[in-house]
Order: structure tokens, then C-alpha cells, then sequence
């Protein structure tokens, strides 16, 4: 059902945040990076590693799968639905069909600016936010169009996430769930 997105051919760089303590919360809530996405998704991140290429760019993996174990620690930290879902409803992460990522310049190495870093839980980091320098605007509609043409929908609050369309109709997962080569937490 999920796939660890590094055991495949990719042109990807991971910087899986939550399993470091630069992240939102200030702590480590992944013991392992493990890029881990449902495989009915892969398929369409795939084409959107590609469509990047084109661009000459790379894609940047911030978060994929996210146990709902950790989305209560998540959720504790920061009860806020425009950034956070709680258990109860449960995250789009936690259905393993959400990413979180950004563009890299191939040719630099370097992330394109998006104004904001990651998990910036302000309006700021809110799609179509007006006042924004036209540099990060033009970076953040190419992010948008790359990830829409492989089949990813974005969220309002958040430039970084992408979500395939009719997630809600895959089951939440939990870590406690997942086969040995996937734990994590």
C-alpha cells in the first residue's frame, strides 16, 4: 500500500522535516527518514519529478506519510485546522496520498525562494497571497502548475502541500499498523 519513495529511481532531494527538531514543534517526531507515499499515488509524483526536470528543476520532499500517531503530536502542539487537522478527522498526510514539498534550481542546487519556509503556519504562506514579491509569486504558480499536471490538488493555507484528489476516500493509517521495514516513529 505505500512505497518509500527513496528506494526508487529519482531525481528527489528529502529533507524530511518533522524528523528533525527545525520543524514547528521544536522536536523530533520521526526516528527515521522514510519518504513513504500510498502507491496509487506514485505513479503521478513520478510525473511530476519529470514534468520538473523539464523546468530544469528538482523537487524537494518535506513530509509525506504521516502516521496518525504523530498527527496527535502534531495536533497538541498546534490546534489549528487551517494548519493542522485533528486525529479525529484525520490528516491528509495520514491517508498517505499528501506531500509537502518545494523546487530546487538544478543548475545552483539551490530551493527557489518562496517567501516562507516550510510549516510557516501565517497568511503568508496562503496561495494567491497579494503583497508578495513577484519573483516568489512566479515561484510558488510553477510549483502549483507542476504538481496540478501530474494530478496533485493544493490547499488554500499552504503552498507546500499537494494532496490527491478524493483522498477522503482512503483510510487513516497508524504507525503501529505499518509492516517492520516502515516503522519510524
Amino acid at each position: 500500500m505505500l512505497v518509500n519513495l527513496a528506494t526508487l529511481d529519482l531525481d528527489v532531494d528529502y529533507y524530511m522535516v518533522l524528523a528533525h527538531p527545525e520543524n514547528f514543534t521544536g522536536r523530533i517526531i520521526y526516528k527515521k527518514v522514510l519518504p513513504l507515499l500510498h502507491e496509487d499515488a506514485v505513479p503521478y509524483f513520478q510525473k511530476a519529478v519529470a514534468s520538473a526536470a523539464l523546468a530544469g528543476l528538482r523537487l524537494k520532499i518535506y513530509d509525506a506519510f504521516r502516521p496518525q500517531e504523530a498527527q496527535a503530536i502534531l495536533w497538541a502542539h498546534t490546534p489549528d485546522e487551517r494548519y493542522v487537522m485533528p486525529p479525529s478527522k484525520g490528516s491528509l498526510h495520514s491517508r498517505g496520498a499528501a506531500i509537502d514539498l518545494t523546487l530546487i534550481d538544478k543548475a545552483t542546487g539551490k530551493e527557489l525562494d518562496m517567501g516562507t519556509p516550510v510549516d510557516d503556519f501565517t497568511e503568508a504562506s496562503h496561495h494567491h497571497r497579494i503583497g508578495l514579491p513577484n519573483h516568489v509569486q512566479r515561484n510558488r504558480f510553477l510549483l502549483l502548475g507542476i504538481m496540478r499536471e501530474a494530478g496533485f490538488d493544493p490547499i488554500p493555507t499552504e503552498w507546500w502541500h499537494y494532496q490527491l484528489n478524493g483522498i477522503e476516500s482512503y483510510p487513516l493509517l497508524w504507525h503501529r499498523d505499518l509492516p517492520p521495514a516502515f516503522q519510524f516513529m
